[in-house]
């Protein structure tokens, strides 16, 4: 019995050794080396993966240590070789977080090359730089900074993507200037869906776009610890505290050109997120999902009847969230559509957000271009998504964004021809009704019927009310806004809002471009300052105009009048984008004197618009004809609007 028990005893310890002996074995081999043990000549290898997933090695010599060279402290300079370095053509993009061991130390990152040395030569990051990353506050500790910063990444900075075209990618590209992006249409593998766990050397994607589109770079990881990864060795786009998608990565091969050598690879399985991108690369967690956006998108082609329905999910981010969420609406569009070219589009969206149902925004509206649908039907969600991220008022964390476009190569533009108002004389309170004569394109003139209130506390005397479409600028302000010269970008500056509720109402109650508008045309209203005033006086009412009469949509339209009072204002939905203007003038007596008038001239109760063509006309005329026939011009004048100086 006693030997029994030994002899147990004795197989206990000896596991228990060779249990330690592993443990011991384990840490040893994740083990880093200090910068300040580093001596140039010594050797090592280093990992990273050339084709699929399997991890191969290559020869590592230390030439020296770069002190203060890296944007988180001392480079390693090295020089790698072997038939793996052959085959490749040097260190290529994609390689970067190939982690280097010496003498079974964990040295760090393989992360920069070295200019005019055919990718011989580079750089490495030290891991112990690297780690630190893990203890860096992540975005939920760090109250985000708002502004609007330009993280220049020096060299290109190659996208592996799958799903969108070029057209698309082009458009994204332009509008990030300061990343260099270099998109590179990448195929697919058959286990992109499966799920490996990641390990020093593997293949990493930092992805912004996943679902029926993918968008990424992909890199090498340099060290594990549990669920914990470190990569890169050098800044993606050095964002801080982010949230990009950590996807496996499936590499086909590496591909040789006159500037750099990349790895050519597919973006596999979501397997956790990237919270840190700074100087010593990229940091994240395996096994936690980002939550991220979904972005639906449906897109319906009324020529053809073909209807596209894509669903993506992309990263949170003040600056590429409203680029993203365009860029893969655009590429929707291309693929639904299959054409390049001018048409009509009509559209409904709808941007939620996590605080609440009292920050869901939802607008609809219409846009025609002669040239290039594609591009404008996404101009407005732009420009609203960057307006919401950017607002100084709250943070706002989207939930979820849903576009639904109708498309058609049909003009569907109407143009205000004529506009009758009754009754001519009214009262304070009173409801006016206006028929307005629609012609649209290549069709038969229709007839809007619209109702408008005078305000309770409407001055008496003459009341203009201004007819237009919702994407039209008055013919006064727009004389003005040429006289002052106000550019888009001035009137963006002259633009306030008073709180985050304020913006919503005005982001959702901006006319559309199918919209009929009557309001009353102020005689002091302007769209400049009036300084007599002082400053908060200033009244503006700006609308901006097409660059050219075939491109007819309406960015960044907002009201920059003061909120004093409720404004005075019709509007009506059409099926058209309406184009034109004119004028109706009404005259605002008190009631008894209204009465009396309408009981005299029952016949004479309507009146009728003057339209901007006659507006222009008449301008044109010299100051010598004006004065010769004025007298004949203001009759004429009286009878096609109403005369009503005699209502008493």
């Amino acid at each position: 019995m006693k030997t029994i028990k030994t002899k147990i005893c004795i197989f206990i310890s000896i596991s228990l050794l060779v249990l330690l002996g592993m443990v011991a074995t384990v840490v040893q081999a994740q083990e880093f080396m200090q910068v300040k043990d580093v001596r140039e000549g010594m050797t090592g290898y280093a990992k990273t993966v050339v084709h699929g997933h399997k991890i191969e090695t290559f020869p590592v010599e230390i030439l020296g240590v770069m002190k203060n060279s890296g944007p988180s402290g001392d480079l390693i300079l090295a020089r790698f070789s072997g038939p793996l370095i052959e085959r490749t053509g040097g260190i290529a993009q994609g390689m970067s977080g190939s982690p280097v061991y010496i003498q079974g130390k964990l040295l760090g990152a393989i992360a920069y090359g070295w200019a005019f040395s055919n990718s011989r030569l580079g750089m490495i990051t030290p891991i112990t730089d690297m780690v630190k990353l893990w203890d860096t506050p992540t975005s939920e500790e760090i109250r985000p900074f708002n502004a609007r910063e330009e993280s220049l990444v020096p060299i290109a900075t190659p996208l592996m993507v799958s799903g969108f075209d070029a057209s698309s990618l082009d458009w994204m590209t332009k509008k990030l200037p300061q990343y260099h992006f270099l998109p590179v249409d990448a195929p697919t593998s058959e286990i992109d869906e499966r799920t490996f766990t990641l390990e020093p050397g593997s293949a990493v994607a930092a992805a912004f776009v996943n679902g029926d589109m993918k968008m990424g770079a992909i890199g090498t990881v340099t060290y594990v610890d549990k669920d914990r990864v470190v990569a890169f060795g050098h800044p993606f786009l050095k964002k801080g505290s982010t949230h990009y998608f950590m996807h496996n990565a499936y590499i086909f091969t590496v591909v040789n050109n006159l500037n750099s050598s990349f790895k050519l690879g597919s973006i596999g399985a979501e397997i956790g997120n990237i919270d840190q991108d700074r100087g010593a690369g990229i940091a994240g967690v395996q096994h936690s999902l980002a939550t991220g956006i979904p972005v639906e998108i449906r897109v319906d082609d009324e020529d053809t009847g073909v209807s596209l329905v894509k669903r993506v999910k992309i990263i949170e981010d003040n600056e590429l969230t409203p680029i993203l969420a365009s860029t893969a609406i655009y590429n929707t569009v291309n693929k639904a559509i299959d054409r390049v070219g001018g048409g009509t589009v009509t559209l409904q969206y709808t941007i939620r957000s996590t605080t609440g149902e009292t920050h869901t925004v939802s607008r609809h509206n219409m846009y025609y271009s002669s040239d290039n649908i594609n591009e404008k039907s996404i101009d407005e969600l732009y420009n609203v998504v960057d307006l919401l991220k950017h607002n100084e008022f709250v943070e706002y964390p989207v939930l979820d964004i849903n576009m639904h476009m109708r498309i058609s190569q049909a003009k569907k533009i109407a143009r205000i021809v004529d506009a009758t108002a009754a009754p001519a004389v009214v009262s304070p309170g009173d409801e006016v009704f206006l028929n307005i004569t629609l012609h649209p394109y290549r069709g038969k003139d229709v007839h809007q019927i619209m109702s408008f209130t005078v305000p309770k506390d409407q001055p008496l005397g003459e009341m203009i009310l201004e007819i237009r479409g919702g994407g039209v600028m008055p013919l006064p302000y727009l004389i003005e806004r040429q006289k002052y010269n106000l550019t888009d970008e001035i009137l963006a500056r002259l633009r306030k809002y008073k709180s985050f509720a304020d913006l919503k109402k005005k982001i959702e109650e901006e006319e559309a471009n199918n919209d009929v508008v009557v309001e009353i045309l102020e005689k002091d209203v302007s769209m400049v300052p009036d300084h007599e005033k002082g400053p908060g006086k200033v009244k503006i009412n700006g609308k901006d105009t097409p660059t050219k009469s075939e491109d007819l949509v309406k960015p960044n339209k907002h009201k920059l009048k003061e909120d004093n009072k409720k404004e005075a204002k019709s509007m009506a939905q059409t099926p058209y984008i309406v184009v034109g203007d004119g004028q109706i003038s009404l005259q605002v007596v008190r009631p008894e004197e209204r009465n009396a008038y309408l009981a005299r001239h029952r016949q004479k109760k309507m009146a009728k618009a003057i339209m901007k063509e006659e507006m222009e006309s008449t301008t044109e005329k010299s100051t010598s004809e004006k004065s010769e026939k004025g007298k004949k011009e203001d009759t004429s004048h009286q009878e096609k609007v109403i005369d009503v100086s005699n209502y008493r």
